[in-house]
């Protein structure tokens, strides 16, 4: 999906209309679960949700993608200038129209995207992780990141009351709990495909936990799933789920037509886990995935904690 090119476009780029049609086409096909929280959004979110989605998924195929091993430093730094190009009104292919007019509508900063990248950066030189430390900032460069973007579009709502005890509690603070989803769907992420990456010769697990439940990285390799392997999956999924939980404090101070898609996002991707358990921490052999109906199931749900929370 992603070609570098040093050279000028052929052709004329595509209108803002079809560059943000090609963005939601690309996140529906690729992010069933997220895409199905986007569209409880206004559209101009949504829209800007889609393009911010398709960077990201642009950056990350460029280590993880069909052509990830012709990608070094040089082609990061290509593509880094290409971020500048985007920021300064000047878009290079048709999806950065998108991200161009997305640029008009909200504030955002470049630093998220440029950490995001950095994220990229660490696996061209990085298969392990020997502590969680190591691996949170991974998260938090590859993910974080995507919470601090979308917490740009979300909005924040404003502070409906200033009484003195209110003033006195402690408050959300929107980018850390942004933070935290990210790092939390990371860790989702990381658990679900736990036998894809070791099959492709990644290990994004702290190897001080494998040594702590006395498996080891050749016990990964080939799947073994044991009382030791189950015992750390469910130490892995607990801490995955503190982020979650840490994460929700955020959605009340959101603007109120966001708080929906966000819990509805939030609760959709937590409840992986929830399979990943049902299928007796087999991630090697059995794909977690949550079935479209417990999906819509999801809906009122959120709709009710949005309201109510």
């Amino acid at each position: 999906m992603l070609q570098l090119s040093d050279s000028p476009p052929t052709r004329p780029l595509a209108s803002i209309e079809e560059a943000y049609e090609l963005c939601r086409q690309i996140t529906a096909k690729y992010s069933k679960t997220f895409y199905l929280g986007t569209l409880l959004l206004p559209e101009t979110k949504r829209r800007a949700i889609w393009a911010i989605y398709v960077w990201c998924r642009r950056t990350d195929e460029l280590v993880d993608g069909p052509q990830a091993q012709f990608t070094n430093e040089e082609t990061l730094d290509r593509w880094e200038g290409q971020l500048e190009s985007v920021f300064d009104g000047n878009p290079v292919d048709d999806a950065d129209v998108a991200m161009v007019d997305t640029l008009h509508h909200f504030p955002l900063d470049i630093q998220p995207f440029r950490d995001m990248i950095a994220g990229q950066r660490m696996d061209l030189y990085r298969s392990r992780y020997e502590t969680f430390e190591e691996l949170r900032l991974y998260c938090y460069r590859v993910a974080g990141t995507v919470g601090l973007m979308s917490t740009t579009v979300m909005g924040i709502a404003p502070q409906l009351s200033t009484a003195p005890w209110n003033q006195r509690q402690i408050s959300p603070n929107p980018p850390k709990e942004a933070v935290s989803l990210g790092i939390a769907n990371q860790l989702t992420n990381i658990l679900r495909d736990v036998g894809e990456d070791a099959r492709r010769g990644r290990i994004y697990l702290p190897l001080e936990d494998l040594e702590f439940f006395n498996y080891t990285e050749a016990d990964l390799i080939d799947g073994v799933v044991d009382d030791r392997w189950r015992t750390f999956m469910q130490f892995q999924i607990q801490r995955a789920r503190k982020f979650y939980a840490e994460a929700e404090q955020g959605i009340s101070v959101l603007s109120p037509d966001a708080r929906w898609p966000v819990w509805t996002a939030l609760m959709l991707y937590r409840k992986i886990l929830d399979v990943i358990e049902e299928n007796q921490y087999d991630v090697f052999r059995r794909r977690a995935y949550v079935p479209m109906a417990r999906k819509l199931f999801c809906l009122p749900i959120a709709l009710v904690r949005a309201r109510a929370l």
